[in-house]
C-alpha cells in the first residue's frame, strides 16, 4: 500500500493485487490489535541483514516522523508505550483505513481475493490471475515472509525470486519464542506464567526486557528480541539480576548475619516460584549465613549468566517476522529494483532486512515501500 500510494502520486497507473479477502491482516493483528506502527528510534542498527548498510538509504529518506505526519493528518490518536514504540490509542483498523484512503486518493486500484497463477516477462511483465490478466512495466513484490501462515503468509515472494534467478538468504522464524530441550522442559516447564526482568544475550546482541516461562519454553520481549540473532545450538545467556553483582549482593546479606533461607533471599530479587526452583536445581539450600563464600560465588555466577540451550524457536505460526529472504546483493538500496531483472522490485519483509521487536519492521515496510514507490 505504501508503494502504491507513492507510485500513483507520480501519475503511474497502479494495481495492487492481494490474494487475501481482507486487506492489511498483519497490521490488524499487530500490537494486540492496536498496531505498533513505528518506533521513533528506528535506524540501521536496529535491523539484521547480511549487508548491514543496505537499509540506510531507505530508512534515511522515509523516517518515523514522516509516517507520524500521515497518522496525525488522518487524526489518528496514538501514544508511546515504551522504548520509542508508538501504538494507536484505538484499533489497528485506523492504520489500514488510512493507507486504503491514501491509495484511493492517489487513484491506485486495489484488487482483493486475487490469486496469482503465473508471472512471466518478455518485453514487459504478464500476470495471469484469478481476476484476469495484468500487464505492467514495473512489478513490485511486497508479499511478506512465511510468518503466521494462518493469516495467509506464503513463500510466494521467494518463489518469484527463484524464478528470476535471484539469490536468497536462508529464512528462519524470528521475533519468536523458544522451545526448551526435553531435559530443561522437565525442570522449568512447571513455571509457566512466571515472568522475570533480565538482560538477555545471544551472540553480540543484548536486550533488557522481560522473559516469560511458557508450557514449552520461553517467550516475552527478551526472548523474542534475542531470537532474531539465535542460530541452532547457540546458548541464550540470561542475567537474572541485571542491576546487581549477584556475588556482592549475596555476600552483603550473609555478612549481615541473616538467617533467612537462601531461596527466600533470592525471592527478594526474583519471583518466589522461580527462586525456589532455581535454588533446588542449583542444589543450594539452608540459611544464607550457613553457606560459605565459594558456594555463594558459584551461585552468583549462574545468577548473572544463566545459560539456556533452546531446542528450537516455536516456528512460523507464532513468529512475528521471517529472518532472511531476498539477498540484498541482488537489489538497489536506493530503488529496491533487482539488478538482474529491470522493472522487478522487492520490498518489505520478503527482503533480507529484519528489524527488532517494537515497530521497526513496520518502519522498514513504510521506508522500503516509499523508496520503491518514488522510483518504480
Amino acid at each position: 500500500m505504501m508503494c502504491a500510494i507513492h507510485a500513483a502520486r507520480r501519475g503511474r497507473r497502479v494495481a495492487l493485487l492481494d490474494h487475501s479477502q481482507k486487506i492489511g491482516r498483519k497490521i490488524l493483528i499487530s500490537g494486540g490489535g492496536r498496531c505498533n506502527f513505528t518506533n521513533i528510534n528506528a535506524g540501521p542498527a536496529n535491523y539484521v541483514c547480511k549487508n548491514e548498510h543496505f537499509a540506510k538509504s531507505a530508512l534515511s529518506r522515509y523516517t518515523p516522523d514522516d509516517f507520524i505526519e500521515m497518522v496525525e493528518r488522518h487524526r489518528i490518536s496514538y501514544h508511546e508505550k515504551k522504548l520509542g514504540q508508538l501504538f494507536c490509542d484505538g484499533s489497528a483498523q485506523s492504520i489500514v483505513t488510512m493507507l486504503v484512503d491514501e491509495c484511493k486518493k492517489a487513484q491506485a486500484e486495489i484488487f482483493m481475493d486475487c490469486s496469482i497463477l503465473s508471472v512471466s516477462k518478455k518485453e514487459s511483465f504478464v500476470l495471469k490471475t484469478s481476476r484476469g490478466e495484468f500487464g505492467c512495466e514495473s512489478l513490485v513484490i511486497a508479499t511478506g515472509g512465511l510468518s503466521i501462515p494462518q493469516i495467509g503468509a506464503t513463500g510466494f515472494g521467494y518463489d518469484i525470486a527463484k524464478q528470476f534467478g535471484l539469490k536468497l538468504v536462508k529464512t528462519d522464524p524470528a521475533l519468536d519464542g523458544f522451545n526448551f530441550a526435553k531435559p530443561d522442559l522437565a525442570i522449568w516447564g512447571e513455571l509457566s506464567g512466571a515472568s522475570l526482568d533480565v538482560n538477555a544475550t545471544c551472540g553480540d546482541a543484548s536486550f533488557r526486557e522481560n522473559i516469560l516461562f511458557t508450557h514449552n519454553g520461553l517467550s516475552g520481549p527478551a526472548s523474542l528480541q534475542t531470537s532474531l540473532y539465535w542460530q541452532s545450538g547457540m546458548p541464550l545467556t540470561l542475567d537474572l539480576m541485571p542491576d546487581l553483582d549477584a556475588y556482592e549482593f549475596l555476600l552483603s546479606v550473609k555478612k549481615e548475619g541473616s538467617k533467612v533461607d537462601i531461596k527466600n533471599v533470592l525471592a527478594t530479587k526474583l519471583t518466589k516460584r522461580f527462586a525456589e526452583k532455581f535454588a533446588q536445581v542449583n542444589k543450594i539450600q539452608g540459611p544464607i549465613n550457613t553457606l560459605n563464600e565459594p558456594q555463594l560465588k558459584k551461585l552468583a555466577q549462574v545468577l548473572n549468566s544463566w545459560q539456556v540451550f533452546p531446542s528450537s524457536t516455536v516456528g512460523y505460526r507464532k513468529a512475528e517476522v521471517t529472518r532472511g529472504g531476498v539477498d540484498t546483493d541482488e537489489l538497489s538500496s536506493k530503488t529496491m529494483e533487482t539488478k538482474k531483472v529491470p522493472g522487478l522490485y522487492f520490498i518489505g519483509e520478503v527482503v533480507d532486512v529484519t528489524g527488532w521487536l517494537g515497530g521497526y519492521n513496520f518502519q522498514w515496510a513504510w521506508a522500503s515501500g516509499h523508496a520503491c514507490g518514488i522510483s518504480c
